[in-house]
C-alpha cells in the first residue's frame, strides 16, 4: 500500500468488492478505506463511492487509486479519461492463443441470454472496449497471458479473451 495526503494505492485481493451495492453493504474495500482513512476520502464518488476513481472486478486482484481530496480525483479521473494511465494485467488462459500477441476490438454489454453476465454484442450495441494481449509464457495447455486495455468496460479482459477462443482458467 502506499498512501500519501491526497491518494491511496491499494493492492486489492480476489474476492473483496470495491464499494457497496445490491446485496454487498458491508465488508468493502470502501468500508475499510472509510475506517482506515478516518473518513477523509474525496466526496465526488458520493457516499456510495467515496473515492474511487476507478474499480476493478470483485473476483480481480490488482492495484486500484482512491482519492482522498477532491482535487486529487479531478485529476486522476481525467488521467483515466484520457488514458494516461496504463492498465495491465496478468491472466492465465485456456489454450495458446495465435498470433501470440495481438488486439480485440468490439462492443460489450449485458448477454441478452444472461443479463448478469457481460458478453461481446454486434455493432451498435454495447460500448466499444479494446484489449492489447500479448502471450508472456506457453504452459501446457495454458498460456500466461499480458492484458492491456485501452478502454475499461465491465469484465473486459475475461470477455474478451473468451471471444477470441481462450477463457481465463478457473473463470466461472
Amino acid at each position: 500500500r502506499f498512501e500519501d495526503e491526497h491518494l491511496v494505492i491499494v493492492n486489492k485481493r480476489a474476492g473483496l468488492v470495491v464499494h457497496p451495492a445490491a446485496g454487498h453493504a458491508d465488508g468493502t474495500l470502501v468500508n475499510a478505506l472509510l475506517h482506515h482513512c478516518s473518513g477523509k476520502l474525496s466526496g465526488i464518488g458520493g457516499v456510495q463511492r467515496p473515492g474511487i476513481v476507478h474499480r476493478i472486478d470483485r473476483d480481480t486482484s490488482g492495484l486500484l487509486v482512491v482519492a482522498k481530496t477532491d482535487k486529487a480525483h479531478e485529476g486522476l479521473a481525467k488521467l483515466f479519461a484520457t488514458h494516461d494511465i496504463e492498465r495491465r494485467y496478468l491472466a492465465i488462459v485456456s489454450g495458446q492463443p495465435a498470433p501470440p500477441a495481438g488486439a480485440v476490438r468490439t462492443q460489450i454489454g449485458r448477454s441478452p441470454s444472461d443479463r448478469k453476465k457481460m458478453a461481446v454484442l454486434p455493432d451498435g450495441k454495447g460500448k466499444h472496449a479494446v484489449t492489447h494481449f500479448r502471450v508472456i509464457e506457453l504452459l501446457k495447455k495454458a498460456s500466461l497471458v499480458e492484458c492491456r486495455l485501452e478502454t475499461g468496460r465491465t469484465h473486459q479482459v475475461r470477455v474478451h479473451m473468451a471471444h477470441i477462443g481462450h477463457p481465463l482458467i478457473g473463470d466461472s
